[in-house]
This record gives structure tokens, sequence and C-alpha cells, in this order.
């Protein structure tokens, strides 16, 4: 560095002792009290509420929501570590912070004070769980061709329509669903966000969805039969919704890709244990090269999406301009190194692997979902691509 540099000059992220402190405390709560039941959560198809009671004691439940709504103020970097860590162990689990943040993103990033005041203290608490209603069943990745209505009545708003692939829905108590509200507007300038409740009249659950993995959270539809809701839970100004949700994924996706290093670093442990102790000719078959040349490539793929994920975690914080396009490569280069790696793992360990005598099967399972939620990586690629061209 010439004496003219300054550390500023080199604005990536750095790990603080505070950051390494949450790791570590995260690790406990997640070795002690959320892995022990990972595998009946998956193999039950249950909801992980023995992880959900553990971090909402340990203050990991919504870390990020800021002080001033009796949050903990975490930084988008020491949530992902907490997303991170509770991967490592259970990836369902730790679906719990990272919903929390995709759900209240809109209202940080778009809401008044009043409805911020209303909405994110209960989640800080840990009383109240929030989901996101994006997605429908023909407008997945072209989230601007929704079909569900919002439709003005005085001073409230009726909801009618459907959304699909919700996660954690009919746990959480408040949603932010996105509607047109203009059906004769601007394609992406014509959509509304509102909160709803999980007791309003007309809002219902469908059933819940037979996953492949991460089997420990409920993903369901959402019902809207003329829901009514006050004008007062609008969150931003009417038609800005699709841009408040599309920013809001700017920052999550970003949790993600955390969510993604936490089931590879899980993986990689499992399977580096296995063959320190597994013996075939005569050795422990870590003495084999092979294996060797896999451990290493699975270790380096990970600590490059790592290094990744982090860098975009301290954009998310600062807000930097080009989030948009490291937060999809966060996401995207991220699970593909976890389907890579929990894949590599389960055949390191052969037979065994494949069984679930030992939780890799479950990882592998688990780590496809993060290829394809919050945008798959073929739109993470598409988003790429658009930020490079715009230059």
């Amino acid at each position: 560095m010439s004496a003219n540099t300054k550390a500023a000059d080199f604005p990536l992220f750095q790990l603080s002792e505070d950051h390494e402190a949450i790791r570590e405390a995260v690790r406990d709560v997640a070795e002690a009290k959320i892995a022990p039941f990972a595998a009946a959560v998956d193999e039950e198809s249950r909801y992980p509420q023995e992880a959900h009671d553990a971090l909402v004691a340990s203050d990991f439940f919504a870390p990020h929501i800021a002080e001033e709504y009796g949050g903990v103020g975490a930084d988008a970097l020491a949530t992902c570590i907490v997303i991170e860590e509770v991967a490592r162990v259970d990836a369902s689990a730790s679906l719990i912070p990272a919903v929390n943040k995709l759900g209240t993103m809109p209202l940080i990033l778009g809401a008044s004070d009043d409805v911020k005041s209303r909405y994110l203290p209960p989640v800080a608490e840990g009383k109240a769980t929030f989901s996101y209603g994006l997605s429908e069943r023909e407008a997945g990745s072209d989230t601007a061709s929704m079909k569900c209505r919002a439709v003005r009545d005085g001073d409230d708003w009726v909801l009618s329509g459907q959304k699909s692939w919700i996660t954690n829905a009919g746990v959480s108590q408040y949603y932010t669903v996105l509607a047109v509200t203009d059906p004769d507007g601007a394609r992406g300038n014509n959509i509304t966000a509102f909160v709803v409740e999980k007791g309003d009249e007309g809002f219902d659950f469908g059933e819940k969805e037979r996953k492949l993995g991460i089997k420990g959270s409920p993903t369901r539809e959402l019902h809207f039969d003329k829901v009514r809701i006050p004008g007062d839970r609008m969150v931003g100004a009417e038609g800005e919704g699709l841009k408040i949700a599309l920013r809001t994924l700017d920052h999550t996706r970003v949790t993600i890709g955390a969510q993604a290093v936490g089931i590879a670093q899980g993986a990689l442990e499992q399977a580096t244990a296995y063959v320190k102790e597994r013996k075939q000719f005569g050795k422990n078959i870590a003495e084999f090269q092979g294996i060797q040349f896999m451990l290493a490539d699975m270790a380096m793929e990970l600590e490059a999406a790592r290094q990744l994920v982090y860098v975009a975690a301290a954009k998310s914080e600062r807000g930097d301009a080009d989030l948009p396009f490291f937060g999809a490569a966060a996401k995207c280069y991220a699970s593909d190194v976890a389907m890579k790696v929990t894949t590599d793992a389960v055949q390191l360990l052969g037979g065994a692997g494949y069984t679930r005598d030992f939780p890799l099967e479950r990882m592998m399972r688990d780590a496809k979902i993060t290829q394809i939620y919050e945008g798959t990586n073929q739109v993470q690629r598409l988003v790429m691509a658009r930020q490079l061209l715009k230059g």
C-alpha cells in the first residue's frame, strides 16, 4: 500500500472479534439444542420447534432487527454468520432467521415508521415470525406477471388470489404480500406490498408441499378470499411494491448464500471425520491421494464461496450500488458449491453416505433448494449479466 492508500480503498469486509464471538455462541446453541433434533425433524417433516425456541432464547431468532425496534441490531455479516452456523447442522432451522429477514426486509426498506413500530418489535422479541409472499405458480421468475389483486375500497384494500411456495407458511403470524393494485398500469409499477396477518378473515393456507429437502420448514400456498386489509398496512407507496420486493432480494439472496455455505461446511466436516476413521486395504482412506484431492477441492470451493458471501454481506450492510451483482453472485456460486460439496461428501462415504445413518444424504437433499429459491441460479446469472452490461 502506498502512503496515499487508505484501508477504505479495500472496503470488502473484516471479521471483528464480535463476529467471531457470535459464531462461537451460535455454534454452541446449534450443536447443543438444534443438531440433536435435526434428523427427527427431517424424518417427521415437522417444524423445528426446538430450534425455534433455542433461537428465541439466545437472541438469534431475528438478529437483523434494529435496537430501536427491540432487536439486537446485528449487521448483515453477523446475520449471515448466524444463518451459516445453524445451517451447518440443520438447513430447515436456518430458515427461521433467514425468512424472518426476508419477510421484514420490505418493511425495513420501504415501510412507514408506524408500520415498522407495529410489526418489527414482535418479531425481534420472538413472539411472531414473518414470511414473504411474492411467487405464484404462473409467476415464479416472472414476478411482474402476478395475478394476485388488491382493490381499493374506501381506506381499505380487498385482497384476492394466491401465492405459492411460501416458506414457513402457517407458522408465521405476519406476511408481506405483493399484489397488483393497478391492472392497467405500467408493468412492474402497478404492484403494491401489504402486511397480512394470520388471523385476517378470508386468509387461509394450502396443504403442505411434499418436498425433497428442508422438510422441517413448511412450504404452503397462501389463499386470499376477499381479505380486507386496512390501508395503514401498506408497505411503501402504492405502485412501489415490486421495486421494494426486488431490492429486498438483493439483500436476502446473500443470506441464502450463507445458508448454502453452512450446509457445505457441515457436509465437509462429516466427510472429513469419516475418511479419517474408515479403513480399506489396511489403512485409513484419508491417506489415499484421490480422497485428498476431493477434500482439497471441496474445501477450496467452500472457502471461495464463504468469502464471496461475506463480501456481499458487507455490501448489503453499506447498501453499495453493486450489491445486485454481488448478491446474485454470492447466492449462485455458494449454492452451486453446496450442491457439489454435499454430493462429493456422499460419495466419500460410499454406501454409508446413501443411508440415513449419516446426515449427508439429508444435507445433499437440503442443498438443492438453495439453487432454486429466491431466484433460480439461471435468473441469478441473468441479474449478473445485466449488471455487467449496464456497466
